[in-house]
């Protein structure tokens, strides 16, 4: 999942991890949109095992506010905008984890666009979710994409 509306693009030169003042967030528009996606999750009766997020605050709020579980920080999905010499790195190291993962476990990453790009070929909106599965040769099959 793309995290939810955080107006702009990019981050601040000042960016700082863990200190949200630095950084682009979630606007109320966004807070709004996250806590509707995880309505609509749980109106579908849609449980998940598993919750990754990227360090940023605006994935990191995103994930709180969709309400569905506790929350785990990935630094594999941390955006590597300004950075896209860790692209590939960063991709093998969420396609190894969700290969790694026992059948049938369901998870949740909470990331940006050029990591969901990067992973899936596909440019996501704000919210929306793109439903892969790694498969037992860490291929990536794309399913489907929701905007709930």
């Amino acid at each position: 999942m793309r995290h939810a509306i955080a107006p702009g693009t990019g981050d601040p030169e000042n960016f700082t991890i863990g200190d949200c003042s630095t950084q682009r967030n979630l606007d109320e528009t966004g807070r709004n949109q996250a806590r509707a996606i995880g309505e609509r999750v749980r109106e579908a009766g849609i449980e998940l095992d598993v919750i990754l997020s990227s360090q940023w605050c605006r994935c990191l709020e995103t994930a709180s506010l969709l309400g569905l579980g506790p929350v785990t920080e990935e630094l594999a999905l941390n955006s590597f905008f300004r950075d896209s010499g860790t692209k590939k790195t960063q991709t093998d190291q969420i396609i190894d984890r969700l290969g790694a993962l026992p059948e049938g476990i369901k998870a949740l990453l909470i990331t940006h666009q050029v990591n969901i790009t990067a992973l899936t070929g596909i440019y996501p909106r704000s919210g929306e979710i793109i439903l892969i599965r790694v498969d037992e040769n860490n291929t990536v099959e794309m399913l489907a994409r929701l905007m709930p």
